[in-house]
């Protein structure tokens, strides 16, 4: 995985360093890469990240009463 990670970056830069390439293309690549990487890790780990909100909400408005 960590493989794959690396050579899809390496292809990024070479495509956003390419000066006869499209250059949109690539700032368009690296978003689209993004946003997956951003949805998988919120699917993997909504519920952690649900449970930990809900603490952080919890200690405040404890604070605040």
């Amino acid at each position: 995985m960590k493989k794959l990670s690396t050579n899809a970056l390496m292809r990024a830069r070479s495509i956003l360093a390419n000066p006869s390439g499209d250059q949109m293309t690539g700032w368009l690549i690296v978003v689209l890469v993004v946003v997956v990487v951003g949805a998988v890790f919120m699917t993997l780990y909504q519920g952690s990240i649900t449970t930990i909100w809900n603490s952080i909400v919890d200690k405040i408005t404890g604070l605040l009463s």
